[in-house]
């Protein structure tokens, strides 16, 4: 099955167990970057993050033995996973960072998930012992971002759903790590649209897509970084930038203080809560790039813990 016929599948089988996510705009945005730019608010979707499309799309095409699956993930994919593998009346072992949002752990485990917390800080190297875990149990790995139902999923389905609520967008903005969301993204919205930028936002101190850029190949591992926003962080999937490398118009890279302003402005102007790893995109709109025609900002996830709000915002 073609990339495009796999993402069209990932719409046709989730749409009935998910939520279409409205899209705002945003006028403070529009008069202060000069063009039409609306918020997509996958923010609200369930579990309070995009990761649910791909995870329930992928364990929807897991054969009828599988009774557990392995993954690992930052919080948000874990999250989806298990919401899917409940669903599905499957078991789902997540492996995480030790510097998992609290808010994460505790909704992956209330999801009826295993969480192993992990001795390390990245992603990265909690990936390995994960992946160690699964073959050594002889469960399916689910990866987060570099699998190609993840991407269909996760950027293919959330791609179809801005272009059809916004037919005039043509510059598109969201935040880049693995890559998946951003893949699948660039994937559909460049076939119907050839003429679309998509804007990939990076954490300053984690540029493995930049980086993947300029060697040509993808750089998978990334030294660890402390960071509020740890979706941010890790290496870019091979999959991912396969995706990526053609279709990248421009990176912006946003630094730790710039996420939280973002996250500050989002709620403050909107009364939108986002977690910092979703903040990336505000924090680059707030650096005011020069756009093309009307632009959607994708805003991916809401879970933070309130220990951790009350202490960004000073409370």
């Amino acid at each position: 099955m073609s990339t495009l016929a796999l993402i069209e599948a990932a719409r046709a089988a989730i749409r009935p167990h998910l939520l279409q996510t409205p899209v705002l705009l945003s006028e403070p945005l529009s008069a202060m970057l000069g063009q039409p730019v609306y918020l997509k608010l996958d923010n609200l979707q369930i579990t309070g993050s995009f990761k649910v499309r791909g995870a329930l799309f992928r364990l929807l095409h897991l054969g009828p033995e599988t009774r557990t699956v392995t993954t690992c993930s930052a919080g948000n994919h874990g999250k989806g996973l298990a919401w899917a593998a409940r669903l599905l009346g499957i078991e789902a072992v997540v492996h995480v960072p030790s510097s998992v949002d609290q808010a994460k752990a505790e909704g992956i485990a209330a999801l009826g998930a295993q969480v192993r917390r992990s001795r390390f800080i990245g992603y990265d190297d909690t990936e390995l012992v994960a992946r160690e875990d699964a073959a050594r149990t002889g469960t399916p790995f689910i990866s987060a971002f570099d699998d190609p139902h993840i991407m269909a999923g996760n950027g293919g389905t959330l791609a179809l759903e801005v272009m059809e609520q916004v037919p005039a967008a043509r510059t598109f903005i969201l935040p880049v790590s693995g890559g998946g969301l951003a893949g699948g993204f660039a994937v559909a919205a460049r076939h119907h649209l050839p003429d679309a930028t998509l804007i990939a936002v990076q954490h300053a101190e984690c540029r493995a897509l930049s980086r993947s850029l300029e060697e040509g190949r993808a750089i998978t591992r990334m030294p660890e970084i402390e960071t509020l926003a740890g979706g941010l962080e890790g290496g870019l999937g091979a999959l991912p930038f396969a995706a990526l490398r053609d279709r990248t118009d421009r990176v912006m890279h946003v630094r730790e203080d710039e996420l939280l302003d973002g996250l500050r402005w989002l709620l403050a102007t909107h009364q939108l809560l986002v977690e910092p790893t979703s903040a990336a995109v505000i924090a680059a709109c707030l650096q005011r790039p020069a756009l093309t025609g009307p632009t959607v900002v994708v805003l991916t996830g809401r879970n933070v813990a309130y220990s951790t709000l009350r202490a960004l915002l000073g409370a």
